[in-house]
């Protein structure tokens, strides 16, 4: 997510109630905590975990309503203003809530101006 065309991480421990940070030797990670809800975030690298046992799409609505923070076309997690939504390199042109969690799906929030051009991810080398 990036706020006036500055990055803005995701918390860790979204979905992890009751979690803490720790360090290990990839930065700070969630450990702990009452459970784990079916979307949540370890670290704050933007990577949303989608370990559900049923077979479903999730939405990026769900992850926000899942941490409690809002999503629309005019304000995310707090933040107002003009919301522009990139996925997988590609303008989504509606509600930003309806964006898939697809796997391995990038997804880019913008709010406000200027709009930062699309950042791909490289999933090599990553143990997910």
């Amino acid at each position: 997510m990036y706020v006036d065309g500055k990055l803005r991480a995701l918390p860790a421990g979204i979905g992890i109630p009751g979690s803490q940070p720790q360090n290990s030797p990839q930065g700070p990670v969630a450990a702990g905590g009452q459970c784990i809800y079916w979307l949540h975030t370890h670290t704050s690298d933007g990577i949303v975990h989608v370990e559900s046992p049923t077979d479903r799409l999730y939405t990026l609505g769900n992850f926000f309503d899942e941490w409690h923070q809002p999503l629309s076309p005019g304000q995310v997690a707090g933040v107002h203003g003009k919301v522009s939504a990139i996925v997988d390199g590609k303008p989504w042109r509606r509600n930003p809530r309806d964006i898939p969690l697809a796997p391995h799906a990038v997804i880019q929030l913008d709010v406000g101006a200027p709009a930062v051009p699309f950042q791909p991810i490289s999933w090599t080398g990553l143990d997910l």
